[in-house]
């Protein structure tokens, strides 16, 4: 075979494509298409401890009318300065205080809000409905819903914002628009939602028909959520690379609670470790309660309540309970998107664990 790099007729023929917007299939072969995914971004962990500093220094420092939404992004650096946690999914530590606004406005990235600390008091109204935030939360603002944020409790509430807005952007399919006023109108009962779609697990309303991609259940609360982690993990279920888990689901479907993004919770017992895996779908962890650590691609990540990792695609990965009391997670992925694109992928460790 010869030479091509040192062949001068074919350099030439190269410069000559570039004035035409061309550039030879064979030139980046190799690099295109790779024998399987690698992830520029990397295993991290935002510790609460620094971040919680950070953010009430915001709240010093800029109002809710200056920044509109007052929120530290998770920068993965890995990712070279790009607004994203993984490559596709965003998050960030959105602060409201009291009495304060966040102002109505809506987009097409999908989001969801899982409250680090609230006791009720804040609330998000989506389409008109008013949802109380409590500790442990999970509330959603879906794909072009009118959405904003208050607070009339004594006490700063805040939570972590998960949206797909990378890819949403990636796509060139990000839209925005502001509501014109700061809150829009409640227009239905509070929790409306939760009452027609949330009274129990298993049942649905006959007569009632959503038509929407998205959940009909905006609220899904922890107070129900974590009790329903322990009849499970009380009753031997789960997996050995997850251990007791739950996905937040579709009342209506059975679906993923989004189109682009699933929601889980999980809990690990005292001293459990998990076996070690890995999926196409790259993930972002909110730690509830407790303490422990996760081996991320070879790496050791130690987290504590309220702590935020996240673990790319296509990296091995397993969780372990370092401590004497329970550990919970929440976590948002986006393996709807994978699994629509039939691009989900997953393997087990070869030897178990790392």
């Amino acid at each position: 075979m010869r030479d091509v790099s040192n062949d001068s007729e074919l350099q030439t023929y190269y410069r000559q494509m570039v004035p035409h917007a061309l550039r030879p299939l064979w030139l980046d072969y190799k690099e295109l298409l790779q024998p399987e995914p690698r992830s520029k971004a990397i295993p991290y962990v935002w510790h609460w401890r620094d971040m919680y500093p950070q953010i009430m220094k915001a709240a010093e420092l800029v109002s809710t009318d200056e920044a509109e939404r007052r929120v530290l992004m998770l920068m993965n650096p890995g990712l070279e300065g790009r607004d994203a946690i993984t490559n596709t999914l965003y998050a960030g530590v959105q602060l409201v205080l009291p009495g304060e606004v966040a102002a109505a406005h809506r987009h097409t990235p999908s989001a969801l809000r899982f409250i680090i600390d609230g006791d009720g008091g804040g609330h998000t109204t989506v389409d008109g409905e008013r949802i109380p935030m409590e500790s442990g939360d999970l509330v959603l603002t879906p794909n072009w819903t009118w959405h904003d944020h208050g607070n009339h409790s004594g006490r700063p509430i805040i939570w972590l914002d998960g949206l797909d807005l990378p890819l949403a952007n990636m796509l060139e399919a990000t839209f925005f628009e502001l509501f014109g006023d700061d809150m829009q109108p409640v227009t239905k009962p509070s929790d409306a939602s939760v009452e027609s779609w949330g009274a129990a697990a298993g049942l649905r309303p006959v007569g009632r028909q959503h038509t929407a991609a998205y959940s009909p259940l905006m609220h899904y609360q922890w107070r129900q959520t974590k009790p329903a982690l322990e009849r499970l993990a009380a009753a031997g279920g789960g997996t050995p690379e997850d251990g007791a888990m739950l996905e937040y689901t579709n009342p209506q479907t059975g679906g993923h609670v989004m189109p682009t993004m699933a929601c889980y919770a999980q809990v690990l017992a005292p001293g459990q470790r998990t076996a070690a895996h890995r999926h196409t779908c790259s993930a972002v962890y909110q730690v509830v309660e407790g303490r422990g650590q996760s081996i991320v691609n070879g790496e050791q990540l130690d987290w504590e309540s309220k702590d935020v990792f996240c673990v790319p695609g296509w990296t091995y990965h397993e969780h372990a309970n370092t401590s004497s009391e329970p550990a919970y997670l929440f976590s948002f992925t986006d393996l709807p998107v994978l699994e629509s694109m039939d691009l989900l992928r997953e393997q087990p460790h070869p030897k178990g664990r790392q």
